[in-house]
């Protein structure tokens, strides 16, 4: 995971020494809104997604492209899952729009002075030759609210505050938190977010105890923010983030949550568990410096729920 300083790579790793060990994310640079009348209207076929199947931020917006049927109106190109000092890099041929081997080359040619972190998700102009927006969350949302798409929105305007409240809540103690565990240099940082993660997926478990989703009975996006971070638990982040006190499947409410939401029709097909697990392990040799990749655990996400699994035309 290195990053770009004035539109030059650099393989650099995060500087956690000047954080008291911890890991702090950066924030997206690019946060420009696909909406009618503006700069970046929405076109069929005018934008394109460039993703990793083992990203849980890019995962979001690959679930949100089925579940919303625009699989032919917006483009998609795949990354490797191996991410070492080149950063996310692109099999020859791969990319029909940009031609770029490496993702940072769409980076620079959007900002050729760019200077920050190479990180997907990416939502590309193909018509002006740019990216749009690189923050999974705001990507999410105009899927959500894209002309013609399908099924219900997941969030609902008399849900949005709710929804919000649930996002603050989750994402620096689980999303963000499984990394600052896994990525912490210091035994007082890795603890500090470890306590903060279990504590939170505790209050969840408790929470998810009378109702199927995190709100009730409505899937709404703050299961989908949720729900990836889930699912790359017991195989990546419960051994190699050093999150074991529980795993995912000793908790019954979320394990039964867990896999409701991937029996969803479409959201299956974008779950690539061998890129996952390649990638995490494989990629980030500070932590596992041998890149070998464990055979397990065996999961079935297939498994019968006592929830019921939503369906929608």
């Amino acid at each position: 995971m290195g990053l770009l300083v004035e539109g030059v790579w650099q393989d650099k790793w995060y500087d956690t020494s000047s954080t008291g060990g911890r890991f702090e994310r950066s924030s997206a640079a690019f946060r420009n809104q696909v909406e009618e009348g503006g700069k970046f209207p929405p076109e069929a076929g005018r934008y394109h997604l460039y993703v990793s199947w083992a990203c849980p931020w890019a995962h979001r917006t690959m679930i949100y492209r089925s579940l919303k049927g625009l699989q032919d109106a917006i483009g998609v190109t795949v990354v490797e899952p191996l991410m070492l000092e080149n950063g996310w890099e692109i099999a020859e041929g791969a990319d029909k729009v940009n031609g770029a081997t490496r993702l940072w080359q769409v980076y620079v040619k959007a900002d050729p002075d760019y200077t920050g972190r190479v990180t997907v998700p990416v939502l590309w102009d193909c018509r002006t030759g740019t990216i749009v927006n690189n923050e999974s969350s705001e990507i999410i949302r105009l899927l959500d609210r894209w002309p013609g798409s399908k099924g219900p929105l997941f969030r609902p305007p008399e849900l949005a505050e709710e929804i919000d409240a649930l996002n603050d809540e989750i994402y620096p103690a689980i999303n963000n938190g499984v990394y600052r565990a896994g990525f912490a240099t210091t035994q007082e940082a890795y603890e500090e977010a470890y306590d903060q993660l279990f504590a939170a997926l505790d209050r969840l478990e408790q929470r998810l105890s009378d109702r199927p989703f995190l709100l009730g009975d409505k899937v709404t996006e703050a299961d989908w923010r949720l729900f990836t971070t889930l699912l790359r638990f017991d195989p990546v982040y419960y051994s190699h983030f050093k999150c074991n006190r529980n795993r995912l499947s000793d908790f019954p409410e979320l394990w039964d949550y867990t896999r409701t939401l991937y029996q969803i029709p479409g959201v299956a097909e974008t779950v690539h568990f061998d890129h996952i697990k390649t990638h995490y392990y494989a990629s980030h040799r500070m932590i596992n410096a041998t890149g070998i990749v464990p055979k397990g655990p065996e999961l079935d996400y297939s498994a019968p729920t006592r929830r019921n699994v939503p369906y929608w035309t």
